[in-house]
């Protein structure tokens, strides 16, 4: 192995070993949490979690191995399998993010009207349509032998094995990335620029009552003038930011890979294989990243992980502290029992 596959080779352990323990950190914040669970927007987050975690399991290892071997890991029967299940899951996390970013837009755009129109019922129906559309592909590219070993990504993916069909896997790869990537993207950029315009609107509301009460009070001190200015800022960076996230992880980590799948349809365009091998590991890196964008940066999943921190380490210290702490607890409990008898 070069340098070059022997530092993809390490990049794709680190992109297996934090997706693995991020997307497991969400699936224990939500068990643990019945808040998160009663949310309807949870549905479509378990499900992005167990694609990416049956990513990770399945078909990441795999592709490492592939890597290191320089080879087809397995038989041609597994491989279709395992292209399979990558093909499906792709896809389904694609169009939960497109669900999850439709959600964002009806609570932001619609507040009042939010829990009567996303129930989870309606979210069901919408996890529903992932998963058939999520199905058809794949079971479409399966059933046409459009599945196997790609020694361009390492991996077992879409490939046209046979070869006899060269026009009719051209015209179903560009409807399929038309329809899940490309489909996702605009739904990404149009609900969540109107959430970012909405954003801004309130930012402008709030600054504007903020100004005329600054005004208003001409003897604040200078210093909290000067916080109270630096929070609109902050205020109005935020939410930029955040817009800024969803869909810049969204096209970096799935677009190079997109568009080469797209460019390798003409075979007189070279690709080098370095090139596909980073546009593989960009597109798992997605799995990796997904926890943190969508879930465990928010302050509901922060303090459940704060809980559950305190929680395993309060026995530990327990433990720890001693007789002399066990009977300064006894003494503050029977003092408390009778300050309450008293009162």
């Amino acid at each position: 192995m070069a340098a070059v596959e022997v530092l993809l080779a390490v990049l794709m352990l680190v992109i297996i070993v934090v997706s693995l323990l991020s997307n497991a950190l969400v699936l224990i914040c939500f068990l643990y949490n019945p808040q998160i669970r009663k949310q309807v927007p949870c549905v479509f987050t378990l499900n992005l979690t167990f694609c990416n975690l049956l990513l990770t399991v399945s078909n990441m290892p795999l592709t490492l191995v592939g890597l290191v071997n320089e080879g087809q890991p397995g038989s041609d029967a597994f491989c279709q399998l395992v292209g399979f299940s990558e093909t499906f899951l792709t896809t389904n996390s694609m169009l939960s993010m497109a669900a999850l970013s439709i959600d964002r837009w009806i609570a932001v755009v619609f507040p009042l009207r939010y829990h009567s129109r996303i129930r989870h019922r309606d979210a069901a129906l919408v996890l529903g349509y992932t998963w058939i559309h999520s199905m058809s592909f794949s079971m479409a590219a399966a059933c046409l032998s459009w599945v196997g070993y790609r020694p361009l990504y390492a991996s077992c993916t879409l490939s046209d094995v046979t070869d006899n069909s060269q026009t009719p896997f051209v015209v179903f790869t560009v409807v399929f990335h038309s329809l899940t990537f490309l489909l996702s993207f605009l739904v990404l950029c149009v609900t969540y620029l109107k959430v970012l315009k909405v954003a801004r609107f309130h930012c402008r509301r709030i600054d504007v009552i903020t100004m005329q009460t600054l005004v208003l009070l001409v003897d604040i001190h200078p210093s909290v003038r000067e916080r109270c200015l630096e929070e609109q800022k902050r205020r109005r960076q935020r939410a930029t930011r955040k817009i800024s996230t969803f869909i810049g992880t969204f096209m970096v980590c799935f677009a190079p890979y997109v568009i080469t799948r797209i460019v390798e349809l003409f075979p007189s365009v070279p690709i080098d294989h370095r090139w596909g091998l980073v546009s593989k590991c960009l597109a798992y890196s997605k799995a990796a990243c997904d926890p943190f964008v969508y879930s465990l940066l928010r302050n509901q999943y922060k303090k459940t992980c704060g809980d559950i921190i305190n929680r395993l380490l309060k026995p530990s210290s327990m433990n720890t502290s001693g007789p002399g702490h066990h009977d300064n607890h006894e003494t503050r409990g029977r003092n408390n029992t009778v300050q309450t008898a008293a009162d």
